[in-house]
């Protein structure tokens, strides 16, 4: 199977509200673990999921949106996103 393909039928098998362990949604795609972790690696490189722990949960699209802009703008923006917190950069004086 592609990795398109693979990386498609993982995503459609985390919920669209809430969150799944990864040994579910293994079960539910029926796609071994191995192939599921690399997919899951690849959509949160993507910022499409995010991935804590065990448990998996779709992003929506606007932190998607907001975590694509920190990445590609990060020198300038005046915070930062640690673990889905939004804080203050520290100025140096």
């Amino acid at each position: 199977m592609r990795e398109e393909d693979l990386d498609w039928a993982v995503y459609h098998g985390i919920p669209e509200t809430g969150s799944i362990t990864v040994e579910d949604l293994v079960a539910a795609t029926g796609i071994e673990p191995g192939a599921v972790t690399a997919s899951l690696e690849r959509l949160e490189r993507y910022l499409l999921i995010r991935q804590a722990g065990e448990t998996v949960r779709l992003l929506s699209i606007q932190e998607s949106l907001i975590e694509c802009q920190c990445l590609h703008t990060s020198d300038d923006l005046p915070f930062v996103i640690e673990n889905g917190v939004i804080k203050a950069k520290r100025r140096d004086e």
